[in-house]
């Protein structure tokens, strides 16, 4: 009896019996332990995606993932805290190579390694569908990403948001996203926070705002950034014509760093959510932050909240609001400044002038 075919939507086909003349010398990097194929000898596979997938969790010995089985033709793909590991990982890279529908891949925290991130990024050379990939809390390391940098560098995937906090990248990882990032265009939103990129690194990422034209969101949150790394940054983001959102909250830019945000402010166009708090900020480094607000037109969402400012400071961002008239304030916050009643009376003549303004902070 003939053995009933499979639905051929569900196929993916290799040709059997390849002439001998078509058959290609495999380079030392095809043939590298990486290499996302499964070969048997003389074997040639005509399966499923799913089947697929089993066969290569049963040569690289992984444990399958029920879920990933159950989901492989939906758009979002969460595999977070799944403990896949290197192996693991490659067997989801395998199986995703030809998959057309998932659009977002989740793998926060499985221990992938550089080993792990090397299949993805291979995987990525041929997936033309995936825009959205989250690989944080990896502990990936320079290794990581040197793989990464040398995989974005191509230019050529249609991954357009990448996360990768909490990877233990330093400083030099950020001279690495700088080669990486600064002719890259496709990338739109990047995820860096919760790494220990401190001044050094801030060098290397404010050269990176001043070369790149594709970012609309940096995210460069709880890292060790001080007021050389700060100013670095700040120099950068001046000449910026294209990030929208950017997070540098819980870092320590200080007075002198609040300064040079003060002059981003005045020159810069695009930037429309800025997120400085706790950033050790008091009422003179808010009075440079004013300075700017007074001539700034694009600026949206201001948050400036764990910032050792009193209600002086908060009046000085609210009249620099209002000496504005281009002034496209949407949201200050500022939630744990306490203020009195002469404050919210001073306010409501802000929100006569700006009736889109709302301010955040804490009332009596």
């Amino acid at each position: 009896m003939q053995p009933t075919p499979q639905n051929s939507d569900e196929m993916l086909y290799c040709e059997v019996g390849v002439p001998p003349a078509v058959v290609k010398e495999k380079t030392a990097r095809e043939s590298s332990e990486t290499d996302l194929e499964i070969e048997g000898p003389e074997k040639y596979f005509t399966i499923g995606q799913r089947e697929l997938y089993m066969e290569a969790c049963k040569l690289l010995g992984a444990v399958p993932v029920s879920y990933f089985l159950r989901n492989m033709e939906e758009s979002h793909m969460n595999l977070n805290h799944h403990g896949l590991g290197p192996n693991g990982t490659k067997a989801i890279a395998i199986a995703l190579v030809s998959n057309t529908t998932v659009i977002t891949l989740e793998l926060a925290d499985n221990c992938i390694m550089e080993e792990g991130v090397l299949s993805l990024m291979e995987m990525l050379q041929e997936n033309y569908y995936l825009q959205e990939m989250n690989i944080s809390d990896n502990a990936l390391g320079l290794e990581g990403a040197r793989v990464i940098s040398s995989f974005l560098q191509r230019n050529a995937s249609s991954i357009s948001k990448l996360q990768l906090s909490g990877n233990n990248f330093k400083d030099e990882s950020a001279e690495l996203f700088l080669q990486a990032l600064s002719g890259n265009y496709r990338i739109k939103i990047v995820d860096l926070s919760h790494n220990q990129f401190s001044d050094k690194g801030g060098e290397f990422l404010g050269q990176l705002l001043a070369l790149n034209v594709g970012l609309l969101s940096l995210d460069l949150s709880w890292n060790h950034f001080c007021s050389r790394g700060a100013v670095a940054l700040c120099n950068g983001l001046r000449v910026n014509v294209t990030l929208k959102t950017l997070d540098l909250s819980m870092n320590g830019f200080g007075n002198e760093g609040a300064a040079a945000l003060g002059e981003v402010l005045r020159f810069n166009s695009s930037l429309a959510y800025l997120d400085v708090s706790s950033n050790n900020i008091n009422n003179e480094g808010v009075s440079k932050i004013s300075k700017g607000l007074e001539s700034n037109d694009s600026l949206k969402f201001l948050k400036l909240f764990l910032n050792p400012m009193s209600m002086d400071g908060a009046i000085l961002l609210i009249l620099s609001i209002k000496r504005n008239p281009k002034s496209k304030m949407e949201k200050l916050d500022i939630s744990n400044v306490l203020v009195t009643e002469q404050f919210m009376k001073t306010l409501d003549g802000v929100y006569a002038v700006h009736p889109q303004l709302h301010v955040v902070c804490k009332t009596t």
